[in-house]
Formats: structure tokens, sequence, C-alpha cells
């Protein structure tokens, strides 16, 4: 009788201890996984990042031109502005800038001429020249130094990739000769050195 019960209790403390091995196995496995689990959504979410990354590593500088009054004439003034566009595309480099440009939001003292509600239709850079497409209020009111404001914001802006490049401006896919009530007229192609030799601010 002494030896069954004592076989029961080596039975029931093999059993405990058995029990207590897969309960430690058991956390142990679920510890594993769950730092496994937590492990490999890290990269995901460097995944997730790369994107806005990305975008702020594609945005460039440009300089968008606009007017500042010193007293008794105007002067063209740069402003640096950040882009989403890549400089070997300079066709959507120039979309870009003069999108800024046509919003009018100038900085400070400096103002535009540009007409409020002037589209940009397209600009087209090809063999040191740069097309810009202008709808029609680009051409409407204003006086003549109103004009010759807003050619030349067109022009420094337009070659702010390439000082040297030659610039056309149309107007709803046509050639700007004259411009305005007043008739001025422009000779082209556009050049910062023309416009600065034959054109008063």
């Amino acid at each position: 009788m002494n030896q069954q019960q004592g076989s029961n209790r080596i039975s029931s403390g093999l059993i405990a201890a058995i029990s207590a091995t897969i309960v430690a196995v058991g956390g142990g496995v679920a510890w594993f996984v769950s730092n496994s689990n937590n492990q490999s959504t890290v990269p995901s979410q460097q995944q997730t990042n790369t994107p806005t990354q990305s975008l702020v590593g594609n945005e460039k500088t440009a300089q968008i031109y606009w007017l500042q009054d010193s007293g008794t004439s105007f002067k063209l003034v740069p402003q640096q502005i950040q882009v989403a566009a890549n400089r070997n595309q300079p066709d959507r480099f120039l979309e870009a800038a003069f999108q800024r440009l046509l919003e009018g939001n100038a900085q400070g003292d400096n103002s535009t001429t540009i007409p409020s509600g002037t589209k940009l239709l397209g600009v087209d850079v090809e063999n040191g020249s740069v097309r810009v497409n202008l709808s029609e209020e680009f051409s409407k009111g204003g006086g003549s130094a109103s004009m010759m404001g807003r050619v030349g914001q067109v022009v420094y802006t337009a070659t702010s990739l390439n000082p040297n490049a030659k610039v056309y401006i149309d107007i709803n896919g046509k050639p700007l000769d004259v411009l305005g009530g007043e008739g001025v007229e422009l000779e082209q192609p556009l050049t910062r050195e023309s416009f600065n030799q034959d054109y008063q601010l």
C-alpha cells in the first residue's frame, strides 16, 4: 500500500514537471513569435517613408522675377523658390516656376504687372530657346511701363536656367508682336541683353 502511494507521488511529480516544461516552452515560443512580428514591421514602416523622402529630394531651386519700384523706375528682382521638378526636364521645371509667378504672390515691396487671370498654356525648351505660351489676359490692361514690366518678368524667369537663352512669347499659340492698347512692338526672340538695351523699365 505504501509502495503504491509512493509511486502515485512520483507520477504526480513527474506530470507537474512535464506541465511546467510545456508552459515554459510555450511561453518562449510565444515571445519569439511576438518579437519576430515586431521586427518584420520595421522595414514596412521604412518603405512607407521612402516616397516622401524622394519627393523632397526632387525639389529644386528656381528663380522667378518680380518688379521693385526704385522711386523713378522699376527693376527686376529675383526670388528663389523650391519647385517639385527636375532640372534635367527644363520644360517641366520652367512650367512649375511660371505657375508660381502667375499666382502673383510677390514678397515684401515687390510687385507684378502680369494681369490677374493670366494662364500658362505651355513652355517649350529647345536648342537654347524658350517658347512661353500665355493666355490672352497677358496682353490686356496697363500702360507702356506695365507692358514692359511684365515682358521683363517673363524674359528673366524663362532664362533662369540659361541666362543666354532666346525667348519667344506667344499668346494663345500665336507670336506676340504688338503688346497692349499702346501698341508696344516686340522684336522676337528676346534675350536679357536685348531687353535691357531696347526697353526701359
